[in-house]
């Protein structure tokens, strides 16, 4: 699914309060962001919620679905779920890292300092 969620965002033409290369690598697809976050088990929302960027509830909640069709909605898809949104932040913070060092010819300074994102 990481491939399925890559593109532009959704809405490209609206203005938003995002600052970052995300649009660059993920795909935002429209909905109710706080419906959304409502309908996930609680594990998956305490996860979205410490998550280092904003998670997109929608995509998040997407991504659910498809986990309990796979597995049944069962802890073992919670913590599956969880596993990839572990993947999808490293892969977020792999990509501002390597725009950082192509902007300013220096690695990341939290990665530089060998130290884990601040929650």
């Amino acid at each position: 699914m990481a491939d399925g969620a890559r593109g532009t965002m959704t809405g490209a033409g609206t203005r938003t309060n995002e600052r970052t290369l995300r649009h660059e690598v993920w795909r935002r697809y429209d909905g109710n962001d706080w419906q959304a976050f409502d309908a996930l088990p609680p594990s998956i929302r305490q996860r979205v919620s410490q998550h280092s960027y904003d998670a997109w509830s929608v995509n998040v909640l997407m991504l659910w679905r498809h986990y309990k069709r796979s597995y049944g909605p069962t802890v073992r898809a919670e913590k599956a779920l969880i596993r990839y949104l572990d993947y999808c932040e490293r892969l977020e913070r792999d990509v501002f890292a390597t725009r950082y060092g192509e902007q300013y010819g220096m690695p990341l300074p939290h990665m530089a300092a060998g130290v884990s994102v601040q929650r």
